[in-house]
């Protein structure tokens, strides 16, 4: 993909999901002067966050209102950013512009996640519109190369680093997740529908459950993007709550990829890393 960060136009539309992504993203974009205007997700976006700027609701299944939104506020340039549920085609509400192109919404729900979303980028994009990435609009919030916290990583942890990204690497054309964990080089959780949290939380249970004899302190969750992913779409992302799953699940810290990796509130995950003691490691790519 050639990045398209030399000419974005303003204003930028926003397809905002659930989380705090699609804020950093408008803020970041505000602060390099581009105007952000945010295509709320109903029952994903928080509606008292998306009050600060401006915005419209939309829901999913509405290609045809969301295309003539991104028209009448003048975005060509679009962004998916935060956290969605995939519905099931019965749960959405479809409109004339879905119906006309549904041939290509049952495709792309037949798929992972990054299959749907780079389906329905490719439908926008044969509208008219221009799918760009966090590359491209808020560079700023991406994880930096190196250790960005206090702690590093030992030999013990660089071996289980090393392990996860092959076994990622392995994964990735299944379209399955984006995080393993990796303790004294046995991989024991995979990412799933559950997401990073609830891996997280499946390490910590298992801990107490005497599943793992590892002592506490030893281990990595190792992050990256699947191989065949469209990095414009659904990058993983970490923060002070993925730290702090960390902590509990006993490990000794993160590793993500530099630049494929969103970071928004990097300084309260540092922080949450050093009062932890974990270590947080952006591997190149």
């Amino acid at each position: 993909m050639i990045s398209a960060a030399s000419d974005i136009s303003s204003p930028v539309g926003v397809i905002a999901g659930g989380g705090a992504m699609p804020f950093a993203v408008a803020e970041s974009l505000s602060a390099r002067g581009i105007a952000p205007v945010l295509f709320a997700l109903r029952g994903a976006c928080d509606p008292a966050r998306v009050e600060r700027f401006r915005h419209h609701w939309i829901s999913v299944g509405q290609l045809g209102r969301a295309t003539k939104l991104f028209r009448s506020e003048g975005c060509r340039d679009l962004i998916f950013i935060g956290t969605l549920l995939r519905p099931a085609l019965s749960e959405i509400r479809l409109d004339w512009g879905t119906i006309r192109v549904l041939g290509r919404v049952w495709a792309a729900f037949r798929g992972g996640d990054d299959h749907l979303l780079s389906g329905i980028g490719r439908i926008l994009e044969q509208d008219g519109f221009r799918m760009v990435g966090i590359r491209d609009v808020a560079p700023d919030i991406l994880m930096p190369e190196g250790s960005i916290a206090r702690a590093t990583p030992d030999s013990a942890a660089a071996a289980d680093i090393a392990k996860g990204r092959e076994v990622l690497g392995a994964l990735g054309p299944f379209d399955i997740g984006q995080a393993v964990v990796v303790i004294d080089g046995h991989v024991v959780a995979v990412e799933d529908i559950e997401g990073t949290d609830g891996l997280l939380a499946r390490v910590a249970r298992l801990r107490e459950a005497g599943r793992i004899r590892a002592k506490s302190g030893r281990g990595v969750l190792v992050k990256a993007p699947k191989s065949s992913q469209d990095l414009r779409f659904d990058l993983p992302a970490v923060g002070a709550k993925t730290i702090e799953g960390a902590a509990r699940a006993g490990l000794a810290g993160i590793a993500v990829i530099a630049g494929h990796t969103i970071a928004a509130d990097s300084q309260a995950m540092i922080e949450a890393a050093d009062r932890a003691g974990l270590f947080i490691q952006g591997l190149s790519a």
